[in-house]
């Protein structure tokens, strides 16, 4: 009797049994995190035509308080206690990507010649000086919430006095209990909070401005 084929088959079945299990002892990849932006992706508006006069405004890089500089997307379960999502990240800290955002939105207001973001070699009238103080997604409450709190000073460079300052604190309920609705919410008050801004830096200049300034 030819038992070949029997052991054939049985050392193919004892090969793959082994290839499983060797598999399956390896370490697995850890998963890679999503990474997010705040820009919401909306094609750029054509700026308006700017007076010759109007002053230039610097952008400083925003600073972010305690528990808030960082790449992490920050979430609340409770009060004052901050926790990161595992497997979403921002692509950068919210701080470093809310300035060009900042910069854009207010040149679209025709307010300034120029909106210039920092470190730059140029000088301007007036420099926007900004602090993210928060922007998580709190689930103490039901839907979660997306509250985003940023301070603003503008400051005449000339005398180096402050001419207006404004916290502006927005907060949005989410479509979902989860990140990816927390993070499209993010980009919704950003937009939200950066008009007010600007508006509020439109306003603030022509008030205090007398004659052509760099």
């Amino acid at each position: 009797m030819n038992r070949w084929p029997s052991l054939r088959r049985l050392m193919l079945v004892t090969l793959v049994l082994l290839g499983g299990c060797g598999a399956s002892l390896l370490p697995k990849a850890p998963p890679v995190a999503a990474r997010h932006t705040l820009d919401d992706g909306a094609p750029s508006v054509a700026s308006p035509v700017l007076r010759a006069s109007a002053p230039t405004l610097i952008v400083s890089l925003p600073i972010a308080a305690a528990g808030f500089d960082t790449a992490h997307i920050v979430y609340l379960r409770q009060t004052q206690q901050i926790e990161h999502f595992a497997f979403n990240d921002w692509a950068d800290t919210p701080a470093n990507m809310l300035a060009p955002l900042i910069a854009r939105r207010i040149e679209r207001t025709g307010a300034f010649r120029a909106v210039l973001t920092a470190p730059t070699g140029a000088t301007g009238r007036y420099r926007l000086d900004t602090e993210l103080v928060r922007l998580q997604q709190d689930f103490t409450q039901q839907p979660s919430q997306v509250r985003l709190t940023l301070r603003a000073v503008l400051i005449d460079t000339s005398t180096r006095s402050v001419i207006a300052r404004r916290e502006f604190d927005a907060s949005l309920a989410t479509a979902a209990d989860d990140p990816y609705a927390g993070v499209r919410t993010a980009r919704l008050l950003t937009q939200q909070v950066l008009g007010e801004l600007a508006a509020f830096c439109a306003a603030s200049v022509p008030l205090t401005t007398t004659g052509s300034a760099p």
